[in-house]
């Protein structure tokens, strides 16, 4: 199971440099926008410049990740985009080819969550009432 865990750590790692990437050096943009709703979420996420924080968002975890360090940090900053790229994917673009980034995500995640678990530990403990 470990080497899973890390196989995982590296391709979450990885998609997230390769997309977080993407996102800042504005590659891509030239492509043809998907049509409908989904074109459109697209068009103002990258005209408002909300997909170069994003960008930003996933590199630096997806560098942690690769080099093995911080992981629980990264872990707690990929977790939101993971739900927002699974989110999209399954109500806005609403194709198998849409949704299969936000499942691979996801189950990356979950997998490299649950080595790195015992960090997350104490949040889930109830406080005893003052």
């Amino acid at each position: 199971m470990k080497i899973v865990v890390i196989i995982a750590r590296i391709l979450l790692g990885a998609m997230m440099v390769f997309g977080g990437g993407m996102h800042l050096l504005n590659i891509g943009a030239k492509n043809p926008l998907p049509p409908g709703l989904a074109g459109e979420y697209v068009h103002v996420l990258m005209a408002t410049g909300y997909m170069f924080v994003v960008g930003a968002l996933e590199l630096v975890p997806g560098i942690l990740l690769l080099i093995n360090r911080y992981v629980p940090l990264a872990l707690t900053l990929l977790g939101p985009i993971v739900v927002n790229i699974f989110l999209a994917g399954a109500l806005v673009i609403r194709t198998p080819q849409g949704i299969a980034p936000g499942v691979v995500a996801a189950a990356l995640w979950l997998l490299v969550f649950a080595q790195a678990r015992s960090a997350f530990a104490p949040l889930f403990k109830a406080r005893a009432a003052a």
